[in-house]
């Protein structure tokens, strides 16, 4: 009898070690593929925040009314903003840091470029996307 109860206390214990071998595994997994999610994310707002800087420096650049596409480069950043004036006097201005774009919509009013208080866009504002994209 004590040869039963040492063998089914030692199936017992090696029992416990898988499930908790198990439980590890799991939970690794999951929290390898938290930190990739975070990963991700922090990597797309560092993005999203370098466009928005894009935006504004381009924003405050001296832009002229002719030509009707203008386009600057920051010469320490990997920004790009690009002006484009429409027949109406309307204006978009477009800015890119990486893979992120945003727009900031104008006009011309007594010859100078103004922008539009009410901010950026994450998305195209008019319907054609060519009149959106980087030239």
């Amino acid at each position: 009898m004590r040869d039963e109860r040492g063998i089914s206390s030692l199936a017992l214990v090696l029992l416990i070690l898988v499930l908790g071998s198990l439980m590890l595994t799991g939970l690794n997994q999951r929290q390898r593929t938290h930190t990739q999610r975070i990963t991700s994310e922090s990597r797309a707002l560092r993005n999203l925040a370098a466009a928005h800087s894009a935006l504004e420096w381009g924003r405050m650049q001296g832009w002229q009314t002719q030509p009707t596409v203008q386009c600057r480069e920051h010469n320490r950043q990997p920004w790009r903003a690009c002006l484009r004036i429409f027949a109406d006097r309307t204006l978009l201005l477009t800015a890119s840091s990486g893979s992120e774009t945003l727009w900031r919509s104008g006009e011309i009013r007594e010859s100078n470029v103004t922008f539009s208080p009410h901010g950026w866009s994450d998305f195209c504002p008019f319907k054609e996307p060519g009149q959106c994209q980087m030239p």
